[in-house]
């Protein structure tokens, strides 16, 4: 039933669990493993200067910082997969991974690399956020859960 299996990390202890069953499933299934992580926009990175009104949060406006940035969030990825990939190749799964840099949202990112990918499971993991919290944060599992088109496993 699952031949290719789409696991997104964030680096998250709760993505660490996601890993874990992803790796697991992949495994006694004979699945292929497709690592996701997804960078966010530089136009979604900001940073806080101090002025003597207070503190001023503005996103990146220089070429070099937005460079910067990106090569960072790219390290960044690549430590969270390269755990996740080399445990898959030390149990014998074909792995691949991936870090897009996201156009607009991680959900779609996750959603749309899902569909390319022909997924037969997307693993996510959850921060646990529910109620008041979920409403006003918003939830990337939730997000891939209303959108997928394919199963969901939201790992908590």
């Amino acid at each position: 039933m699952f031949k290719r299996l789409l696991v997104a990390l964030d680096g998250s202890e709760n993505s660490a669990r996601a890993s874990q069953a992803a790796l697991e499933l992949a495994e006694k299934l004979k699945a292929e493993l497709i690592v996701l992580h997804a960078i966010i926009p530089p136009a979604l990175y900001y940073h806080t200067e101090i002025s003597p009104e207070g503190p001023v949060i503005e996103p990146p406006t220089h070429e070099k910082e937005i460079d910067l940035y990106l090569e960072y969030a790219r390290r960044v990825g690549h430590v969270i997969v390269d755990g996740t990939v080399s445990e898959a190749k030390k149990r014998g799964i074909t792995v691949r991974a991936d870090i897009p840099e996201t156009t607009s949202s991680v959900v779609e990112t996750i959603v749309n690399q899902a569909v390319r990918e022909n997924a037969d499971l997307i693993v996510v993991g959850t921060r646990g956020l529910g109620g008041f919290k979920r409403l006003l944060l918003g939830s990337v599992s939730s997000g891939v859960v209303d959108h997928a088109h394919c199963p969901v496993l939201v790992i908590r």
